[in-house]
Order: C-alpha cells, then structure tokens, then sequence
C-alpha cells in the first residue's frame, strides 16, 4: 500500500515561511537541510499528530511566480471561527469576506488565508466526520 509523505512548494523567503506556518497554523519544524543534493535549502514542516509533512522549499537561483488560485493547503481546525478570529488578530486576511455570515446556512465551515507567497490555505472545521465516512 502506497503512504502519502509530503507535498513541496517553492518558497521565497524560507525563514518567513517557516514562521508564518509555526506561528500560524502550529507547524513545527521535523528536519532542515540546508544543502540538499540539488543545491536548495529544504524544512519539512509537520502538524502533531500527523503524518505528511508540508517541504518548504528555498533556491536563490529559482523565481517563485505563484498564480492565483493554483493549489491549495486544506487543514482542519476544532473551533474555526475562534481559529480564525486569533488569525484576525494577528492581522491575516480571511476569505471570501462574508465568511462569518456562510455559517448560518449551514454546510461544513470553512474559510481561506493566504500565506507570504501566495499559496492558499483552506480551514475547515473539524472534519471527523466526513473522514469517518470515507473509512
């Protein structure tokens, strides 16, 4: 059987990276290279609990062009709105703007950040359900 590892995005700036998904999201980082074979510097960033690693991915040499609405992160959260009322606060965007107002339709609760280089991030709310189904 085949395990999902890790997903590689390019970065521009891997130390602001790095920081904004720890204070953020609550990554942390599990290993650095800061040379790998290839000649880039490499942080794999990991959520407790979880397996897959999110590698942050550094070149001096590589321009890093991410268009809009390429690929998106999605990471489930127990509280969304306490998630991303403490997101607020520390001065991220939340996305589309009535973000707040789509709850009261009902539906799973979700909402969008954007990180330093562009690369969307999708929160939903705790999703132990919908993953229980997919078993």
């Amino acid at each position: 059987m085949a395990i999902f590892l890790h997903t590689r995005v390019r970065v521009s700036d891997l130390d602001q990276s790095v920081k904004w998904y720890c204070d953020h999201l609550g990554f942390v980082v599990k290993s650095r290279s800061d040379k790998s074979p290839a000649g880039n510097q490499i942080v794999h960033l990991e959520l407790p609990g979880n397996v897959p690693t999110l590698e942050l991915t550094y070149s001096p040499d590589y321009e890093l062009n991410v268009p809009e609405d390429l690929m998106h992160f999605a990471i489930s959260v127990p509280d969304l709105v306490a998630c991303c009322d403490e997101l607020e606060k520390a001065g991220l965007e939340i996305w589309p703007d009535e973000w707040r107002e789509q709850f009261t339709s009902g539906g799973m609760k979700m909402a969008f950040i954007t990180d330093p280089d562009g690369y969307e991030v999708e929160l939903l709310e705790d999703i132990d359900e919908i993953l229980a189904g997919l078993e």
